[in-house]
């Protein structure tokens, strides 16, 4: 395919196509069915190792990436792990419910992303780390009782997949061409050759899907958190998430704008989600994401 002449040829899109297409986008059935039957194992108040096992080993799929991530670096085991309850046993509880999240989810993922060009493994990489950047951010500041906080960073880019699924000659022309200007931000960018950016477009496909409003407003505001009225602090943690993620150049997003060490501390994400916190609990808050930080290319691995 020469993208150089698609650039060329490719013309913003109006209102109404864009909402038509990304009606004829398909539905990511793992969004409102994720894992059920182990979801409600992982909640029951008795859980047993025998029972968690049994409902992971029906799905090859997570299996294979449940083992694959016991027996990472991270893990450091002088011995690899074989059995499904002994990786159960060291994981614990809260690791398997997002990993029953991540799979289903990152398999939807590729199937609408197509066979586009695109980087997409790095992709994937920056989403599981947005979303573990984002629990990491929102379990010392929001109760949260289940796992919108990680599914909402998990999805955050989900308008950059239905643009490459339904828009492929407009994410060629933004994504795949390197002839452009530099002062040009990349929603700049998208705006002007889509008509739309991957926010506005994320929020619209997960709404046309009736999935829960948080979801929808965090993949519409993640860029601009304090524009957000009903999660304003999710969509704060995710933009933190996102840019530490860049910042440590763990997988890609399509985003190239260089994030300079430590700038997420000015923004106004930051100030969101700590308005009053004194400068050593803020301390302790970026030592543990710094932390988080240096672990997670050990985690992708087993997961992606």
């Amino acid at each position: 395919m020469n993208v150089l002449a698609d650039v060329s040829r490719v013309k913003p899109c109006d209102q109404a196509t864009i909402i038509e297409r990304v009606k004829g986008c398909t539905r990511l059935p793992s969004l409102r069915s994720i894992e059920t039957a182990l979801k409600e194992l992982l909640h029951a108040d008795n859980r047993f190792t025998t029972q968690i096992s049994e409902v992971i080993r029906r799905d090859p799929s997570l299996t294979a990436r449940l083992l694959r991530l016991v027996n990472s670096v991270y893990y450091g085991l002088n011995s690899p792990v074989t059995s499904i309850e002994e990786a159960v046993f060291y994981l614990g509880v809260r690791q398997i419910r997002q990993l029953a999240i991540v799979t289903p989810v990152i398999e939807d993922f590729q199937k609408l992303a197509g066979g586009s060009a695109f980087q997409w493994r790095e992709f994937w990489q920056h989403c599981i780390a947005t979303a573990i950047l984002t629990r990491e951010l929102t379990s010392s500041i929001m109760r949260l009782d289940d796992e919108s906080d990680y599914v909402a960073g998990l999805v955050h880019d989900v308008g950059r997949i239905v643009m490459a699924s339904s828009f492929q000659d407009h994410f060629n022309a933004i994504y795949l061409e390197d002839h452009f200007d530099l002062e040009e931000t990349l929603l700049d960018r998208e705006r002007r050759i889509l008509g739309v950016d991957h926010t506005e477009l994320g929020a619209i496909y997960l709404s046309q899907h009736q999935l829960p409003p948080v979801l929808v407003e965090v993949a519409r505001y993640h860029h601009h958190p304090e524009r957000s009225t009903k999660a304003r602090e999710l969509a704060a943690a995710v933009h933190i998430a996102d840019m530490l993620a860049r910042y440590a150049h763990i997988g890609g997003s399509g985003n190239n704008t260089v994030v300079d060490d430590e700038s997420w501390l000015n923004t106004k994400a930051w100030r969101i989600l700590y308005p009053t916190t004194s400068p050593t609990d803020q301390q302790i808050a970026q030592a543990s994401l710094k932390r988080t930080l240096e672990r997670l290319p050990h985690i992708l691995e087993g997961l992606v």
